[in-house]
This record gives C-alpha cells, sequence and structure tokens, in this order.
C-alpha cells in the first residue's frame, strides 16, 4: 500500500460529555461540581474547599477547561454523534483512516456513548448507518467492500467478541508496518439492523464485572474495526484501491482501585486495565509535548500498540471523555479533564491509503466482459431515465389539454 500524495497535519478533537448524576450519587449527599459553561468550556469546582478560609480567600475555587465541543445531561445521542464523529464518514470510504475512542471512569456513560441502547443507538451504529448511506449513494460509478471485527482486550489478551470460541488472538505487524490481529473474525455486510444484532451479542460477549462504581462495569477495552475498501467501477489494466479504516473504542475504566473497591481477581483486572491505560497517557504525555522530540513507547502494551496509527500516525482521531458531575467523583474528573486537555496538543499527520493492482494479461478477458456488462447497465439505466421523462412530458400534455378544454 502506498499513501496518496501529500499528507495533511491534523489536531487530535477532544469531546467532553458530562452525565446527569444518579440517585446513588444523591443518596451518598453528592453535590453537581461540573457545569458546561458554554458550547466548549466546563467547570470543575473543588468540593474540599472552604469559601469561608481567609487565608484562600484569592484562589479560584474553581478550574475551567475548554474543548472542542462540550456536552451535558441534555445532549442527545445524535447530537454527540453529529458534532464528533459523522464528518469523519467521509473520508473512510474515500480511503483514510479514522479513530473514535471514549475515555474516562467506569459509569461515566462510556459504553452508552459507543453502543447505546435500541432506543437511543450510539455511535457505533450511527456511524455505520451514514457509512452504508454514503456507500449507497456512490455506488453507481465506485464498487465496495465493508468488513467489520469487533474484539476486547482484557487482562493484556486479546479475544474476538464475534467468534469468543477461537481462545486469545496475537497482534502481528505486516511488512508495511500495519498491526493486523491474526485470525480475527471479519464479517461482511452492509445491513445495519444485522450490524447492531451483532454488537449486542458481541457485547454480551463482553467481559463485565460488578464493582463499586457500576454493576455491570466493563472490563475490557472493546473495538470495533471497519474496513472500506473503495474502487472505480471502470475497469482498466491497472486498479487503484483505496482502503480507510474506522475504529471505534470503548475503553475500560480508569478509576483508581479504591474508588470501585476491588479486591482480589478484580484488583489484579484493575492493575492490567491501569496498566494499559498507563501505557496510554504516557504516549499521550510524549506525543503531546511541544517540539515532538520525545520517544514514544508503543510497545507497553497491546492497546497502545493497535492505537499507534491512531494516536501519532496516519489517522483523524476523535477523543470523547466522560465525567460524572458529582463532588464523590472529583479525583477522577480532575485525572480525566486533565488528560483530556494534555490530549489537545497531539497532532497525526492524515495520508489516503491507496493500493495500485496491476492486473495479469490473463485477466483481460474478464476485464473487457466487465466492461460490457457496465455499458449494458448503464444503458438500461438511461433507457429508463429517458421512459421516465417520456411520460412525464405526456402527462404535462395530457393536462394542458385537460386545461384548454
Amino acid at each position: 500500500m502506498k499513501d496518496g500524495g501529500e499528507s495533511k497535519e491534523q489536531q487530535l478533537t477532544v469531546a467532553l460529555r458530562i452525565r446527569p448524576i444518579n440517585e446513588a450519587e444523591l443518596g451518598e449527599g453528592a453535590t453537581i461540581i461540573a457545569h458546561k459553561v458554554d458550547e466548549q468550556m466546563v467547570v470543575l469546582m473543588d468540593p474540599m474547599e472552604d469559601p469561608d478560609d481567609v487565608l484562600r480567600a484569592n484562589r479560584s475555587r474553581e478550574k475551567s477547561y475548554m474543548f472542542d465541543v462540550a456536552f451535558d445531561y441534555t445532549a442527545t445521542q445524535d447530537t454527540v454523534y453529529r458534532l464528533t464523529t459523522k464528518g469523519l464518514i467521509e473520508g473512510v470510504i474515500s480511503g483514510y483512516n479514522a479513530t473514535v475512542f471514549a475515555y474516562g471512569p467506569t459509569g461515566c456513560g462510556k459504553t452508552y456513548t459507543m453502543l447505546g441502547t435500541d432506543w437511543e443507538p450510539g455511535i457505533y451504529i450511527r456511524t455505520l448507518n451514514d457509512l452504508f448511506k454514503a456507500i449507497e449513494e456512490t455506488s453507481d460509478d465506485m464498487e465496495y467492500e465493508v468488513l467489520m471485527s469487533y474484539m476486547e482486550i482484557y487482562n493484556e489478551m486479546i479475544r474476538d467478541l464475534l467468534n469468543p470460541s477461537l481462545g486469545y488472538l496475537d497482534l502481528r505487524e505486516d511488512s508495511k508496518g500495519v498491526i493486523q490481529v491474526a485470525g480475527i473474525t471479519e464479517v461482511s455486510t452492509i445491513n445495519a439492523k444485522e450490524i447492531m444484532q451483532l454488537l449486542m451479542k458481541g457485547n454480551k460477549q463482553r467481559t463485565q464485572e460488578p464493582t463499586a462504581a457500576n454493576k455491570t462495569s466493563s472490563r475490557s477495552h472493546a473495538i470495533l474495526q471497519v474496513t472500506v475498501r473503495q474502487k472505480s467501477r471502470v475497469k482498466n489494466i491497472t486498479q487503484e484501491v483505496r482502503v480507510g479504516r474506522l475504529f471505534m473504542i470503548d475503553l475500560a475504566g480508569s478509576e483508581r482501585a479504591s474508588q470501585t473497591q476491588n479486591r482480589g481477581q478484580r484488583m489484579k483486572e484493575g492493575a492490567h486495565i491501569n496498566r494499559s491505560l498507563l501505557a496510554l497517557g504516557n504516549c499521550i504525555n510524549a506525543l503531546s509535548e511541544r517540539g515532538g522530540n520525545k520517544y514514544v513507547n508503543y510497545r507497553d502494551s497491546k492497546l497502545t500498540r493497535l492505537l499507534k496509527d491512531s494516536l501519532g500516525g496516519n489517522s483523524r482521531t476523535v477523543m470523547i471523555a466522560h465525567i460524572s458531575p458529582a463532588s464523590t467523583s472529583f479525583e477522577e474528573s480532575r485525572n480525566t479533564l486533565t488528560y483530556a486537555d494534555r490530549a489537545k496538543n497531539i497532532k497525526t499527520r492524515v495520508k489516503r491509503n491507496l493500493l495500485n493492482v496491476s492486473y495479469h494479461i490473463a485477466q483481460y478477458t474478464s476485464i473487457i466482459s466487465d466492461l460490457r456488462k457496465e455499458i449494458q447497465r448503464l444503458k438500461e439505466k438511461i433507457d429508463e431515465q429517458g421512459l421516465k421523462q417520456l411520460r412525464s412530458e405526456k402527462s404535462d400534455i395530457r393536462n394542458i389539454q385537460g386545461d384548454c378544454l
């Protein structure tokens, strides 16, 4: 595969979503300390500071953060999707890579944003719906192949969520430096309903355990990968194929063990989750430093190896950070906001992925046959449109005659 000419520098897009306060938090006497001020600014109050403390009177009790876009509890799933992800689709179908990932503590709405429900679908299904619509609109001129895989990284092991019986899978790097999961199931379909069923089924296979922070806490990183291959319907001696890859990732919770009250097996899980998120954090720190000369270690975890292109390589990338507005989650919210704020400085360089296929002379008869079929199809389409126009004109003449009488 080769790149499609000039590469363009792109800033990482960072969004923040504040979920509604829940009954459990209100029951603990929590107050709301995270507020969306406008379309981009979020303010976090420190619940530990005493407003009557004279010594700290000149210190602000709040810290503000600016993002590309901010959402609070009033934002709908459609609004979040339109302002973060919808704009990536056109690029993916024409050969550019893109990534969307949800980050934040357990119970802050990451899975709701990404997967959603039957009634309020999330980014996964909305993206795929619009992707298939865009493909349909250009399918007269272009031929497409869409492949989808769904996996989880749990305790640094990769599992196929569409076919868990395959056991643990390995990461492989091909000769072009592209990281692949060996043996992963790839489904070829453009039926949105079928895909939603596959995702729901896959999500049930995902490793979930109750913690103090969330009864159905996702203990793994879930990764939906969509590969779109686009080529012209007009056959030639050489064929240019554009290959776009879209990653949509629901990360595991980023909280401390004390927040989830994890012990034993959950504590070990948390250590693995934190290991991969720490590796991700280290990559973000290195990438966001001015000057960009620092070595970025992607090999510390399987998550960062898979996200190498998404973070510092060839991808248009969106990070959607999630926080709770409750005072009881102040430390987690502050850590998430600091992390997301740092990610704003990351830049990637995007290039179109092109694959040139040269046909062997033996395939020319097949190409000629395909061209004849294509000519016939286009002739039939022209005839059909001409017939429709003729009927329309006859109808107009009858209407005029009727008016004259």
